[in-house]
């Protein structure tokens, strides 16, 4: 049996892997979207089965406001005295010197939850982990930022012991253990203890093609008693252009009953257009950064090497003692709003779906018009993430505006910057309901079809919108019985929703694409669209 990564496909980044028992966990993070970290479940590193969110209530995370690729950085996942622990950040400020940001504890004996009302931990820096010692003792590991602008911004891993009785840090006895190597940007620190040793995992060279991870290790957490690893990195890709999976690093180790080793990795998929040469533009990664496992073994020296070379593999094998468990074999989903809640693969902008966005159930989802698909405060969006190259999605839309601040329809979306959509609004020229397609490109707005937008008959009781993605470009289609669909002539760059594209202008470019449904009432009369179903199905098995 072997591993085919990555193993969780279309954002999921930051993984944290843990065990318990027989049964694997990984956590992601989830940036501005909401419920708040994502996690999955496996019996053999394999197959994965989602699980329910463990921030999924307001009074855990609020991030009314957040700028893009703020909210959850980086969780950390652990288990000790009976239950699971969980460390995440939420980051406030995204641009420039500063990065507000809060990290909170929330614990549940179960996985399944309930998890606990959060308690606030500190804001020395972001990525910080839960680090449980052998002798009882716990410690916060964490990046330490450095706003002040003749240091450099990432100012080594901090320690700093955490009181359990108290259930809060000890100030007095933080002290930074290692400074990272000459790459710089360390952060997504992890410490395990393996054979007397300290092994502090930490991601170097920033979440890009420059991306690594580097190992360190010392007898004690003493302050800057950390030694690196010789002849790394131990995982990335800088020098490895033409492999299957780039950008690994910051990830979590994990041994196996049996006394194997595996780590989970984020990692890229870039690809490029025809014109772009394959070492000059290291490629678009639309489907965001995911997560891969590499097998991991141990030299004569104690230091962990990943199997196959620090590239990774995109084939792994699989744990002798894997349970071998039975999975969904498609990622395709159909949905027909009959339950009264979002499914697990739906997710919000910033706070949960509450009355204010709509309603769901009964066949449809209802949304109630808000802010545009630029606003960071009020907005009717609900969203799934793209998860393979190639796709369709489609969905059935019921809709009466009466202006041209009335829109709703399907759209293609990276984040409050870089998005499109097909959409039904009110010509007042024509006195009709039309159909248009937009793209938001850095705040250039462009509306594609104009005074030509495609006018929907008087009779037609509902649109039927799809989306056709093609890894490098994306349409959208319309019909008006269901059946006949017709091609809307706006080929559109799939490249404006990567994170590489984000990145030259933008300093938050962690999450993905999306494809959802929304509705947008810019007048403020609250106009209603009502969407049937919603349909997503995968071309092939390209991950």
């Amino acid at each position: 049996m072997k591993i085919s990564n990555p193993v969780l496909t279309g954002f999921h980044a930051d993984p944290s892997m843990i065990r318990v028992g027989d049964t694997y966990y990984i956590a992601n993070s989830t940036f501005e979207w909401f419920p708040g970290v994502r996690l999955h479940e496996s019996k053999d590193l394999v197959h994965w089965n989602i699980l329910p969110s463990p921030l999924s209530r307001s009074s855990q995370l609020d991030m009314r406001g957040n700028p893009s690729s703020g909210g959850i950085w980086a969780p950390d996942l652990s288990y000790a005295d009976g239950r699971f622990w969980l460390i995440y950040t939420d980051v406030k400020v995204v641009n420039g010197a500063f990065k507000d940001c809060t990290n909170y504890l929330v614990t549940a004996e179960d996985i399944h939850g309930p998890w606990s009302e959060p308690i606030r931990i500190n804001g020395v820096g972001f990525d910080a982990s839960l680090f449980h010692d052998d002798d009882g003792r716990k410690y916060l590991v964490q990046q330490t930022w450095d706003f002040r602008e003749y240091h450099h911004q990432f100012d080594g891993i901090t320690l700093t012991e955490f009181d359990v009785d108290t259930m809060k840090l000890k100030p007095e006895t933080a002290r930074t253990i290692w400074d990272g190597t000459a790459v710089k940007i360390t952060e997504g620190p992890h410490l395990y203890k393996k054979d007397g040793w300290y092994y502090l995992f930490a991601a170097e060279g920033g979440t890009v093609y420059e991306h690594q991870e580097s190992v360190a290790r010392s007898h004690t957490l003493d302050e800057y008693s950390f030694e690196v690893m010789p002849n790394g990195p131990f995982i990335g890709n800088f020098d490895t252009p033409d492999t299957y999976l780039q950008k690994q690093g910051h990830g979590a180790l994990v041994d196996t009953p049996s006394g194997e080793w595996y780590y989970a990795s984020l990692c890229g998929r870039p690809w490029r257009h025809d014109t772009e040469p394959a070492h000059g533009t290291r490629g678009w990664c639309t489907l965001g950064r995911e997560t891969s496992i590499q097998k991991v073994e141990w030299d004569e020296d104690g230091w962990p090497r990943v199997i196959g070379g620090h590239g990774g593999q995109r084939y792994v094998d699989a744990p002798k003692d894997a349970i071998e468990t039975l999975a969904p074999t498609t990622r395709d989903e159909h949905d027909e709003f009959d339950s009264g809640e979002l499914g697990p693969n739906w997710n919000t902008l910033r706070v949960p779906f509450t009355d204010a966005m709509g309603t769901v159930g009964g066949g449809k989802l209802a949304l109630r018009g808000q802010g545009s698909l630029c606003n960071l405060f009020d907005l009717s969006l609900v969203a799934r993430r793209w998860q393979a190259f190639d796709f369709d999605a489609e969905t059935k839309v019921r809709f009466d505006p009466k202006n041209y601040m009335q829109m709703a329809g399907l759209t293609n979306y990276y984040d409050d910057l870089c998005w499109s959509w097909a959409f039904i609004t009110w010509d007042e020229k024509r006195h009709a309901r039309v159909i248009e397609v937009a793209q938001n490109d850095f705040n250039q707005y462009t509306s594609f079809l104009k005074d030509n937008a495609i006018v929907v008959p008087e009779e037609a009781e509902a649109v039927w919108l799809r989306t056709k993605v093609r890894t490098e470009y994306y349409s959208y289609e319309y019909s008006f019985d269901g059946e006949h669909f017709t091609e809307i002539p706006v080929r559109l760059d799939a490249k404006i929703l990567s994170d590489d594209y984000v990145n030259q202008r933008y300093g938050g470019f962690f999450t993905g694409a999306f494809v959802g449904l929304a509705c947008v009432d810019l007048s403020g009369y609250d106009a209603q669209a009502e969407f049937d179903y919603f349909d997503y199905r995968e071309l092939s098995d390209n991950q």
